[in-house]
């Protein structure tokens, strides 16, 4: 069975059975024959209203989203293990939604679309309410700076959006290396959730869910995990009276937590101190 490192568009396809590598770790799946290869990139979005999930993928199943996939390492493996989930994977850069899709293509994952957008806009204004069984967020941008927590896309506002997409049994699942961050997504967490520190490895990929987390691990760098389930009985309404509180609290606190119309451009950026790529 064929193994490489890594592979660039400019060699053309792969060979039947490559199993592509980052870091030293096997990226889930292997690339089949031309024949078993299918689509999965969502090019047009709505300009206004949410996505049909359903029509996107021909059928009704629960669905999990991945926001910031980067590569999409994680929606790779996931969605080959969980068949009967739909996957919808998301991040703000083309460049790594190439190798995404590229992949997912390869590997004929019909329950998996990635698509360009900031994980912002997916969640506030393009999913519907209660269509969602888990959103997974690893490793965003923590502007780490004096006075840029303003970009931070885990705000209160934005994980009050999170429970109105959740299933109201569904699962936050987030995952950062900055420990400041860390700090004040769990003070925001656990006004909305269930929320739990989890610090073992994640039993389906110890050696890291994403291409930042293998990094971070290889490096001896921390690694701050958390899950949980939307509060008993709260409702967007709700919600949205604890980010109100909660971010007028944040601003006395400095908790990096601002209301969305004082927010500026959340643009992703790629973390200066992990090497871009594939």
């Amino acid at each position: 069975m064929a193994k490489r490192p890594n592979h660039s568009h400019d060699q053309g396809p792969p060979p039947e059975g490559t199993i592509e590598q980052e870091f030293g770790v096997p990226i889930p799946g292997k690339v089949l024959a031309p024949e078993l290869w299918c689509q999965t990139a969502l090019k047009k979005l709505p300009p206004l209203g949410f996505i049909d999930i359903d029509a996107l993928f021909g059928r009704q199943a629960p669905l999990i989203v991945d926001v910031g996939c980067g590569n999409g390492r994680y929606s790779l493996g996931s969605a080959l293990d969980r068949r009967e989930f739909d996957h919808l994977a998301a991040d703000l850069l083309p460049v790594v939604i190439r190798y995404a899709t590229r992949r997912g293509n390869q590997r004929g994952l019909t329950n998996l679309r990635f698509c360009v957008v900031d994980g912002e806009r997916l969640v506030t204004q393009l999913l519907p309410a209660a269509r969602v069984r888990e959103l997974h967020c690893y490793h965003p941008q923590p502007y780490p700076g004096p006075g840029e927590g303003h970009g931070r896309m885990i705000q209160p506002f934005f994980l009050a959006e999170v429970i109105r997409v959740l299933e109201p049994e569904g699962l936050f699942v987030v995952q950062t290396d900055n420990d400041r961050y860390w700090h004040d997504i769990r003070i925001m967490a656990e006004e909305f959730f269930d929320f739990q520190h989890h610090p073992a490895r994640w039993p389906d990929a110890p050696r890291g869910r994403s291409r930042r987390e293998i990094y971070a691990l290889q490096k001896g760098m921390p690694i701050y995990r958390g899950i949980g389930k939307p509060k008993s009985g709260i409702t967007y309404e709700e919600a949205l009276i604890r980010a109100g509180n909660l971010t007028r609290r944040g601003s006395k606190e400095k908790i990096g937590a601002v209301a969305p119309s004082a927010k500026q451009d959340s643009t992703r950026t790629p973390p200066r101190h992990c090497p871009d790529g594939p």
